[in-house]
C-alpha cells in the first residue's frame, strides 16, 4: 500500500498579507477542509503529519542571513517597512509582498511544513507527501517577491540535497514562472527546475524564457515552456507530458518536488492562460505517473498560486485524490460549501465538474492554441535533443 503524508497543522502563525490581498490563507484552509469533507484524510495509507517550523539554519541554507535578519526586523515591527530600505528586501508597504506582524514565524512555518513533507518521503516514512501550504516559489535568496517571503520550495529541495539526495527534479505548473526557485538553483547541476507558465512577455515575473537554461555545470538543468495568453488545455498538457516528463526521466532524479498552483485556470483573476478545470486531473495523473517511473513514486506535492475560492479547493482536492487513488463524487459535500458560503458571502460550486467555459473568442482560442503548440515544439526540440 502506498503511504501518503498529509502535512498540515491547525492554527499556528497565519501567513496573511492583508485583508484585501489575493494571497489569503482562506484558499489553503478551504482546500484542506474540502479534502476532509470528502474523508480523503482518513483513507487507508494516509498519515497525518503535524510539522514544526524551519530553523534559521535551515532557511539560511537558501536565504542570505542578512535577508533573514531583515525579515525578522520587519516582522517584529511592520511600521518600519514604510522606510525606503524595506523595498530593497522586497517588503515595502504597498508592494506585492508587504511586511506584516509575525511574517517570519508564518513563513518559517511554511518552510517547516515543506521540509517535513520532503523528509517524510526521503527518510522512507511515506512514499509521497502533500503540503497545501507550500509553494512560495517567487522569493529570491535575498529578496521577497510575488507574495512570497521565504522560498519554501527551495528550502525543501536544499534539505533533500543536504540529506543525501543526488538529484532532485522540481516541476512547477503554476501559471507564473517559478523564478525564485530557478535562480536559486541556476548554478546547481543536482537540481532540475522545469516550469510551464504564461510567458513573461505579458505576465509577472517577466522571466521564464526558453533561453534560461542554467549556467556552468548546470547548463541544461533549467527548463521553461512559456505559453502565450489564452493557450488553453492542449499546449499546457503537452508541455507537461511531452517536454517536462521526458526531461525529468532523462535527469533520473531521486525525488520529485512539484509546485501545483491552480492559477492556470481560466477564472483566475491574475492570469490569462485559460486552462479548464478538466485539465487539472490529467496534469496530476501525468505527475503521479512520472514520479512512479522516475523515482519509485517519491513525490512531494506542494500548493502554490490560485486566487479564486471556487477553483483552488477543488483543484487541490483533485490532486490529493489522484495521489491516494480515490474517486471523488461529483456532488460536493454540503458540509463544506454551506458554512464556507455563509462565511464568505460568495457562491461556491456544488459539483466538482462545474466549470463555465472560458470567455475567449474562437478566433483567439485557435490562434493561441497554435502559438502554444509552436512553443511546446520548440521547447521539445531544444531540451530533448
Amino acid at each position: 500500500m502506498t503511504t501518503t503524508a498529509f502535512v498540515h497543522a491547525e492554527g499556528g502563525p497565519s501567513y496573511n498579507l492583508g485583508d484585501e490581498h489575493p494571497m489569503t490563507p482562506l484558499r489553503r484552509q478551504l482546500a484542506v477542509s474540502l479534502i476532509k469533507a470528502y474523508g480523503l484524510d482518513r483513507r487507508p495509507g494516509v498519515v497525518p503529519v503535524v510539522p514544526g517550523s524551519a530553523t534559521d539554519e535551515q532557511i539560511e541554507r537558501v536565504h542570505a542571513p542578512a535577508f533573514v535578519a531583515a525579515v525578522r526586523r520587519y516582522s517584529r515591527n511592520p511600521a518600519l517597512a514604510a522606510a525606503w530600505e524595506a523595498g530593497q528586501w522586497g517588503l515595502a508597504a504597498g508592494g506585492d509582498t508587504p511586511a506584516f506582524a509575525g511574517m517570519h514565524e508564518a513563513a518559517a512555518a511554511i518552510c517547516g511544513a515543506s521540509i517535513a513533507g520532503a523528509m517524510e518521503v526521503w527518510e522512507g516514512r511515506a512514499d509521497q507527501a502533500f503540503v497545501a501550504s507550500g509553494g512560495l516559489h517567487h522569493a529570491f535568496a535575498n529578496r521577497a517577491a510575488g507574495f512570497c517571503v521565504y522560498n519554501d520550495t527551495a528550502v525543501a529541495i536544499q534539505a533533500l540535497l543536504d540529506a543525501g539526495a543526488e538529484r532532485v527534479a522540481y516541476i512547477d505548473i503554476d501559471v507564473h514562472h517559478g523564478d525564485g526557485t530557478q535562480w536559486i538553483f541556476f548554478e546547481e547541476p543536482r537540481v532540475l527546475t522545469a516550469s510551464v507558465h504564461e510567458t513573461g512577455r505579458y505576465l509577472f515575473p517577466g522571466t521564464g524564457f526558453l533561453s534560461e537554461r542554467g549556467v556552468g555545470a548546470a547548463e541544461g538543468t533549467a527548463l521553461n515552456v512559456p505559453l502565450p495568453p489564452h493557450a488553453g488545455d492542449r499546449p499546457y498538457l503537452r508541455a507537461i507530458e511531452e517536454v517536462i516528463a521526458p526531461a525529468v526521466l532523462a535527469f533520473d532524479p531521486d525525488v520529485i518536488v512539484t509546485q501545483d498552483g491552480a492559477d492556470p485556470h481560466h477564472a483566475d483573476p491574475l492570469a490569462h492562460l485559460q486552462v479548464t478545470l478538466s485539465a487539472f486531473p490529467r496534469a496530476y495523473r501525468a505527475l503521479h505517473r512520472l514520479a512512479r517511473e522516475a523515482c519509485d513514486g517519491r513525490w512531494v506535492a506542494l500548493g502554490g498560486g490560485g486566487y479564486t475560492f471556487q477553483v483552488v479547493p477543488r483543484a487541490w482536492t483533485m490532486l490529493f485524490a489522484e495521489m491516494i487513488g480515490a474517486e471523488l463524487d461529483d456532488e460536493i459535500p454540503s458540509e463544506w460549501w454551506q458554512p464556507a458560503e455563509q462565511a464568505l458571502g460568495v457562491p461556491l460550486p456544488r459539483r466538482m465538474s462545474d466549470d463555465p467555459p472560458p470567455e475567449v473568442s474562437e478566433e483567439e482560442r485557435i490562434r493561441a492554441d497554435a502559438e502554444g503548440d509552436r512553443v511546446v515544439d520548440e521547447a521539445r526540440a531544444l531540451f530533448l535533443r
